[in-house]
């Protein structure tokens, strides 16, 4: 088994528990007597970095556009001050940013649930099938004329669930292998995206340009309404998250030293899926499947926080900060011409996806050898 302490391979004493054991770099915290929780030193420096670069990157959006504004004018906007440019910011700008914030923290969040239960940095919403649900049900929903962007996200729900929940049963011999999971999951998203693409044809003009856009995974003529329902249910699924971001340390163990532990396995990996596809679904009903940001930031917040296991707040402020340095990137790169936000993360995260599974097989043949 392998000791928390020391991170390696050996007997963990009988005295040893979840809540007795400090790895170092790290701080419990105690809110009260109900419970603790393990901080990670360098999560923590990593977390308020990142909230700075996001908080620039916020600014920056705000001040970029057909015409620029003072990033001071930006601030009083921002603080609910009088300011001549509260139109440009406040009306036009600022939904569609709140939008993109949202999408990337749901899909970052999103990511790291679903890649600690699959162990395996390949198996993100977008890789395994779910936001290709989603997609195909809300453009199923958008072909028989269901448009409503109330109703929308909730139709996504369901199309992402069904689909996770048709890998699992695929997936599944007897346990769950992570290596036949992802496949399964990538025949799953291949079959779904033609099923898609088989729907739009079925529309007519107006309605496959929309699911065309939608479907590049796009941020314009987004905003509040769009907003409101994925806040709702970030809010409402807060007190899960913070269960997850405990639970999931006990999940990323081997079998073995989990059970030891007295962790429940089943219990959490289920609770940590539905997390995560719940998540990934209504994210993508608000702003289309914006492809490789739950791939990406779940990775790149691990490898900069340094921990065994995927850091969540690190990797929700890392997806919203790359959803804000898309759009951004999409709206001005090219300008006049504006791109989906979609096409800028593929752009980003196919060759870091090829790369991934290039090293991946080396390791494994090196293993092997």
């Amino acid at each position: 088994m392998t000791d928390l302490r020391t991170g390696r391979t050996g007997s963990v004493p009988k005295a040893a528990g979840p809540g007795r054991l400090r790895p170092a770099g790290h701080t419990v915290l105690r809110p009260g007597r109900g419970g603790s929780f393990l901080l990670h030193r360098r999560s923590m420096v990593l977390a308020v970095v990142l909230a700075v670069s996001l908080a620039a990157a916020v600014v920056a959006s705000l001040c970029v556009g057909e015409s620029f504004v003072a990033p001071g004018e930006v601030v009083r906007v921002l603080l609910g001050l009088p300011s001549q440019s509260e139109l440009v910011v406040g009306t036009l700008r600022l939904p569609r940013l709140v939008t993109g914030l949202l999408v990337g923290v749901a899909f970052g969040i999103s990511g790291a649930l679903i890649q600690t239960v699959a162990r395996n940095p390949l198996a993100s919403p977008d890789v395994i099938g779910v936001t290709h649900g989603a997609g195909a049900a809300t453009v199923a929903a958008m072909t028989f004329g269901l448009t409503s962007y109330a109703v929308l996200p909730y139709v996504s729900v369901a199309g992402g669930l069904l689909a996770a929940l048709l890998v699992y049963l695929l997936a599944w011999r007897g346990g769950l292998a992570a290596s036949r999971f992802v496949l399964i999951g990538i025949g799953i998203s291949v079959a779904l995206g033609a099923l898609t693409r088989l729907l739009v044809t079925k529309g007519d003009y107006l309605v496959a340009q929309q699911a065309k856009t939608w479907l590049t995974g796009s941020l314009n003529g987004r905003g509040y309404d769009q907003a409101a329902p994925l806040a709702t249910v970030l809010l409402l699924l807060l007190p899960l998250l913070l269960w997850a971001a405990r639970a999931q340390r006990g999940s990323a163990f081997d079998d073995d030293t989990a059970t030891a532990l007295g962790i429940r396995l089943d219990r959490v990996r289920l609770g940590l899926s539905l997390l995560g596809v719940v998540l990934a679904s209504v994210a993508t009903g608000a702003a289309g499947p914006v492809d490789f940001v739950a791939l990406l930031a779940p990775q790149i917040a691990r490898r900069l926080a340094r921990t065994p296991h995927i850091p969540l707040v690190c990797s929700a402020l890392t997806g919203a900060l790359i959803v804000v340095v898309a759009d951004l990137l999409a709206r001005r790169l090219l300008s006049p011409l504006e791109l989906p936000v979609g096409v800028f993360t593929a752009l980003v995260g196919a060759p870091y996806l090829m790369w991934l599974i290039v090293r991946t097989r080396t390791s494994r043949s090196g293993g092997t050898a």
